[in-house]
C-alpha cells in the first residue's frame, strides 16, 4: 500500500509512477478523500473539545444552584455528544474509502525498471548454459515415451477436471526428489531457514500481501471463509504480520514447500497441454524479510539462489528485468528466470523473484525496532520462487530426453532417486 504522506508531498511523482504501469492519475481523487478524513477528524476534535468543556460547566451550574444554566448545559452536552459520534463515523469512512482505494493500486516501479508494455518489452540481462542441439526432434513432456505412463491427465480429469494431473511410478519419484533437492539446497548452501506452513490462510493474510481485493478470482475461498494460497508467499510473509521485529534479527530468510492453488481465471485457453499451467501445483518458495537499506542486495542475491538450482541441474535458463506493465501488482522490481524447453524451443518462466520496498509491509502493519532506539519502521519484503517444482520437472524430462523416449536425469539427483539415473522408456527408473 502507498504511503499517503508521500502522495500528498509530491503528487505528481505519485501519478507518474501510476502511469508507468498504466494506471490513470489517482492523486486528485486520493487527496480530496483524504482532505475530507482529515477535515472531519478536526471537526470531531473541536466538538469532542466543547463536550468536554461543557461537561465540566455542568457540575459548576448545578453547584451553584443555577439549574437554568445546568439544563442548558447538559442539554449541550448530550448534543455535542450525538454530533461527535456521527463525526467520527464519518471519519472512519472516509479513511476505510482511502484505505479501500490505495489497496487496488499498484506498487510504484523503481527508476531502474524498464518502461514497456507486457513480456516483449522485458529486458534481458543473462544466460547461463548452452541449449543442447539434438539430432531428432525433441518432443514436449507430455509426448515422451517414458513419461506418458507416468503423467496421467484422463484420470485426473475424471476426479477434478481440466488442468490437473496424476503422477505416478517414475515420474512421481523424480517430483518429490526435486522438491527435496531444492530444500536441501536452500537450505544446507544459501542459509534459508526451512518453514512449514498452513494452505488455508484469513482474508487478512490475502490482502496482506496483495492477493485481494484486486484477484480475487485468481484464487480458490473456501464455503469456510478460507483462501487457499497462491503460492507460500502468503504464509511466509505474514509471519511478520503486525510485528515489530528487532533489527538485530533481519534479514529473515525463510523457504517451504508447499501446494499452490490458482484458478487461473485469467489464462483460458493458454497451455492446455501438459502440465505447465495446473489448478494445483508446487512450488519452493522463498521469502526474505529485510531492512529497507539492504533489499535490493538481498534481490539480487535471492535471484542467484533461484539460478543456482537451475545450475546445479544444468538446465539452460535467461534471466530477465520485467517492465512495467509486466511487473506483478505488489513488485517495485522483478526479476524472472526462464528455462530452456526444447519441446516448445523456447524458453519459458520457471521462477519470479521480486522485491516489494514496504508495499506489503504496510498492508501488514510490520515493522523493525532500530538498534538505535529510533521509531519503528517498515520492513522490506521479497519473495521468489526456488523453483516451482513441476515445471522444473519438465524442463529436466525435455533436456534430458533421448531419441527412444527414455529421459537421461541430472547427477545431483541420483542420491535422491537411490542410485537411479534414468527413466527408461517404459516409464520405470533405472
Amino acid at each position: 500500500m502507498h504511503d499517503i504522506r508521500a502522495i500528498r508531498e509530491n503528487p505528481a511523482a505519485f501519478d507518474a509512477a501510476l502511469s508507468r504501469r498504466g494506471a490513470a492519475p489517482m492523486s486528485s481523487e486520493i487527496l480530496a478523500l483524504d482532505e475530507a478524513r482529515r477535515a472531519k477528524i478536526l471537526a470531531s476534535e473541536t466538538a469532542q473539545a466543547d463536550q468536554n468543556k461543557a461537561a465540566k460547566e455542568v457540575g459548576a451550574a448545578k453547584g451553584r444552584g443555577d439549574e437554568a444554566e445546568f439544563e442548558r448545559l447538559r442539554a449541550l452536552v448530550a448534543e455535542k455528544k450525538t454530533e461527535v459520534a456521527a463525526m467520527q463515523a464519518e471519519a472512519k469512512a472516509l479513511d476505510q474509502q482511502l484505505t479501500d482505494l490505495l489497496m487496488t493500486l499498484p506498487n510504484a516501479p523503481l527508476d531502474v525498471v524498464p518502461d514497456g508494455k507486457d513480456e516483449h518489452d522485458n529486458v534481458e540481462i543473462r544466460r547461463w548454459g548452452t541449449p543442447r542441439v539434438f539430432d531428432f526432434k525433441p518432443r514436449e513432456h507430455y509426448q515422451l515415451d517414458g513419461v506418458v505412463p507416468g503423467m496421467d491427465f484422463e484420470t485426473a480429469a475424471k476426479l477434478s477436471g481440466s488442468r490437473f494431473v496424476v503422477l505416478k511410478a517414475g515420474v512421481a519419484r523424480i517430483h518429490r526428489a526435486l522438491a527435496q533437492f531444492m530444500l536441501d539446497t536452500h537450505i544446507e548452501e544459501n542459509g534459508l531457514s526451512e518453514t512449514w506452513t498452513p494452505v488455508l490462510v484469513r482474508e487478512e493474510m490475502m490482502l496482506g500481501t496483495g492477493q485481494l481485493p484486486k484477484f480475487g478470482e485468481d484464487s480458490y475461498q473456501t464455503r469456510e471463509g478460507w483462501w487457499l494460497v497462491p503460492t507460500a508467499e502468503v504464509t511466509l510473509t505474514n509471519v511478520v504480520n503486525n510485528e515489530t521485529v528487532d533489527e538485530s534479527a533481519l534479514p529473515l530468510r525463510m523457504v517451504a514447500h508447499t501446494q499452490c492453488f490458482r484458478s487461473e481465471a485469467g489464462s483460458a485457453g493458454r497451455d492446455t497441454a501438459g502440465m505447465l499451467r495446473q489448478h494445483q501445483f508446487e512450488k519452493v518458495e522463498m521469502v526474505s524479510i529485510t531492512h529497507p537499506d539492504t533489499s535490493l542486495a538481498e534481490h539480487d542475491r535471492m535471484t542467484k539462489c533461484a539460478e543456482g538450482i537451475l545450475e546445479k541441474l544444468g538446465l539452460p535458463y535467461r534471466t530477465v528485468v520485467l517492465c512495467t506493465g509486466d511487473m506483478g501488482f505488489g513488485a517495485t522490481r522483478t526479476h524472472d528466470i526462464e528455462v530452456w524447453l526444447p519441446g516448445q524451443d523456447t524458453y519459458r518462466e520457471i521462477s519470479s523473484v521480486s522485491v516489494c520496498g514496504d508495499f506489503q509491509a504496510r498492508r501488514m502493519n510490520a515493522r523493525f525496532k532500530p538498534t538505535d532506539g529510533g521509531k519503528p519502521q517498515f520492513v522490506h519484503t521479497l519473495n521468489g520462487s526456488g523453483l516451482a517444482v513441476g515445471r522444473t520437472l519438465i524442463a529436466v524430462l525435455e533436456n534430458g530426453q533421448q531419441a527412444d523416449g527414455s529421459v537421461n536425469l541430472p547427477e545431483v539427483l541420483h542420491s535422491y532417486l537411490g542410485g537411479k539415473t534414468c527413466l527408461t522408456a517404459d516409464g520405470t527408473l533405472a
